[in-house]
């Protein structure tokens, strides 16, 4: 994603069931011909790996019109004597590209890849697949810029860059082309992995291809039930968990005594005026105008709420801007001015059509009353959704999955965007499913070795309900930075 669209974002039909059954098989038949696979290296793994490309139709009740390329690759098995069924990574976002991802899911997975091939399918609309970027004409400086001065012709800019029908740019023609890789490759069966929005991809997954899965990881839930988008009572629940905790944490508790107070007066300073300082550019040394909103302050905040890498950081932060010292809040976004790779076209075209419409204006007056960011974590969706083009969605797509396979369930308790409570609502309906909240975890659970031990013990065994959960006990409660030189 680029500077100033993250600014924007970092703040969170009748069934064609038969119809697309019989088109899937017509595409197999065909798979042979369109597809291409071969060996090749990605950015960060040294080892070959292989890549390959399918054409699949855009609209799949259409399957002689319009094709697209769906970019993918494979990241084969250390062993692969056993022939074990293969785990297919599902990306967040809406909108982030698993090829892209393929570095950190190498390392992150190495158990799981020991002898497991990983599939990675850019979701059409991200990577190679169609991309919907939105592209700047000018380079955007992150410490410049805020969200508050992003314009709605900069969202008609966006659209107007877009080639093909949006309207098919939707979760389940993602899924359509997710399994048509699987066959393909020749697969009966794969097992998935997904994480934040890949779980919602996967829940999809589940009710249209069931018979393609052999087991489901849903780590992070996304319910299908739960509209993407209203994340102001999550994060705040994920803020002040943070809060407690560092009260009872003494070296935080000893150097931040009033953090509660500090963060409101903070945040009554910027809702006054912007903070507008010259500070020297964290990279390029030379001076540059640095511009600090509330808007900007709470949305990277909520930022680093997601890993317990960066939540330690968020009490110095605000100590120190209430002091007046802005430099530690520099630092944050410094570490992030690279981009959040996400497709934000995909972002909006998703969301706005999948989940925008489901929220009525007394769920958003319910998301806003919270004592963190207000309203801040919905104001993108406000801005932008009306705008958007809009496309139809079966109310099939919203049914709750009921699908039989087994499944692992797994929540951080700290998450700010997709809290417990999310997996208890998918653990309603899922027969075979097993929920395992991990109390000193935020978002992806599966982010930590702990995770994914137990992600590949599941895989291994196909019984969700009879792990070894004893590591997510020897996960450390989280800890804080009390002194800008590190604790002291």
């Amino acid at each position: 994603m680029n500077i100033k669209w993250q600014s924007l974002l970092a703040l969170s039909l009748l069934s064609f069931s038969s119809l697309l059954l019989a088109d899937n098989n017509d595409t197999q038949k065909n798979n042979k011909e369109i597809l291409t696979l071969e060996n090749c290296h990605l950015k960060g793994i040294k080892s070959q790996v292989q890549c390959g490309t399918l054409q699949v139709p855009e609209n799949y009740s259409l399957p002689d019109g319009e094709t697209i390329t769906v970019n993918f690759a494979v990241l084969p098995a250390i062993d692969s004597s056993q022939n074990k069924t293969p785990l297919m990574f599902l990306a967040g976002g809406p909108g982030q590209a698993s090829v892209e991802l393929a570095a950190h899911i190498f390392s992150t997975f190495a158990e799981i890849k020991k002898s497991h091939d990983i599939i990675l399918v850019d979701q059409r609309g991200t990577g190679k697949s169609h991309p919907l970027a939105c592209d700047e004409n000018e380079v955007s400086n992150a410490y410049e810029i805020i969200p508050e001065d992003f314009s709605p012709q900069e969202i008609k800019d966006c659209i107007a860059q877009f080639t093909g029908d949006l309207s098919q740019y939707n979760s389940e023609n993602a899924i359509r082309d997710f399994d048509a890789v699987r066959v393909a490759l020749g697969h009966d069966k794969i097992n998935i992995y997904g994480g934040s929005y890949g779980t919602r991809a996967a829940l999809v997954y589940m009710r249209l291809f069931p018979n393609a899965l052999k087991s489901v990881v849903l780590d992070s839930v996304g319910p299908i039930e739960v509209p993407i988008g209203t994340f102001g009572q999550s994060s705040a629940r994920s803020f002040n968990l943070l809060l407690d905790n560092c009260q009872q944490d003494e070296s935080c508790n000893t150097a931040y005594p009033s953090l509660k107070d500090d963060f409101k007066a903070v945040i009554t300073r910027l809702e006054q005026a912007p903070v507008n300082i010259k500070i020297a550019h964290p990279r390029l040394g030379t001076k540059t105008d640095f511009v600090l909103s509330r808007s900007k302050f709470i949305s990277n905040l909520r930022m680093q709420l997601y890993s317990m890498q960066t939540r330690p950081l968020v009490p110095l932060v605000i100590h120190q801007a209430f002091l007046g010292n802005y430099q530690p809040m520099v630092g944050l976004i410094a570490m992030s001015e690279g981009g959040m790779g996400m497709y934000v076209g995909l972002t909006l075209n998703v969301v706005c059509n999948e989940d925008f419409p489901k929220i009525t204006t007394e769920m958003f007056a319910g998301d806003a009353d919270n004592t963190f960011g207000g309203n801040d974590s919905h104001s993108a969706w406000l801005q932008a959704c009306p705008l958007w083009p809009k496309y139809a969605v079966s109310e099939d797509f919203y049914q709750s999955v009921t699908a039989n396979i087994p499944t692992l369930i797994l929540s951080g308790n700290l998450d700010p965007v997709t809290p417990p409570s999310n997996g208890d609502e998918s653990a309603k309906t899922l027969p075979n499913n097993h929920h395992i909240v991990s109390k000193n975890s935020a978002h992806i659970v599966a982010s930590t070795p702990c995770g994914i031990e137990i992600v590949n013990e599941f895989i291994e065994t196909l019984d969700p309900k009879n792990l070894d959960e004893s590591c997510l006990a020897e996960l450390k409660s989280e800890t804080f930075m009390t002194h800008l030189n590190g604790n002291l």
